[in-house]
């Protein structure tokens, strides 16, 4: 159980052949690592099967960590629509399975996050890693797609902690 001020999140990074996830525990403006890793789903299976795929995996991770929010990635728009299609598939699949949970789903534009991790939006992979490395000291990253999904949930973290000192001004005035 975690003491009050204390929240988890968990950030989403929607792909269809990689879901990734990563685990963050917030309290104050301490941000510590829990867990991270990837949901996969098998080419060789058909759409409907590999988005009950995600499903599955993101429900168990929900259940096992039991996060208070969650936040998903934006989709990244692909040259080829058949592509970008189906990512806002699995994009559904990561937005449906923690709101199902009841959990609070923010979303963050892919600028955004690479904006408020590394304070550049248009930074590239390595250096999110690099900084979701420095703000969670010790973490191992299982793959890039949770690395990604870390650097959202620290996104999320950083901007659910303004929204919750704005809410609480405007409940004292």
């Amino acid at each position: 159980m975690m003491g009050a001020g204390t929240f988890r999140l968990v950030g989403l990074d929607p792909g269809l052949r990689h879901t990734g996830w990563g685990i963050i525990d917030v309290s104050g403006n301490r941000l510590s690592h829990v867990a991270n890793g990837a949901v996969h789903s098998d080419s060789d299976l058909s759409l409907a099967e590999r988005l009950v795929q995600l499903h599955d995996g993101l429900t168990a991770v929900i259940e096992r960590w039991q996060p208070d929010e969650a936040a998903v990635e934006e989709v990244f728009v692909n040259k080829n629509p058949a592509s970008t299609l189906k990512l806002g598939m699995a994009r559904g699949v990561a937005l449906l399975v923690p709101a199902r949970a009841g959990l609070p789903v923010a979303e963050y534009p892919t600028n955004l996050v690479k904006k408020s991790v590394v304070g550049a939006g248009h930074a590239d992979k390595n250096q999110v890693q690099i900084m979701v490395g420095m703000l969670l000291p010790g973490v191992e990253m299982k793959s890039a797609d949770a690395a990604d999904a870390l650097a959202v949930a620290i996104c999320h973290a950083h901007h659910a902690a303004t929204r919750r000192v704005v809410t609480l001004q405007r409940s004292v005035t």
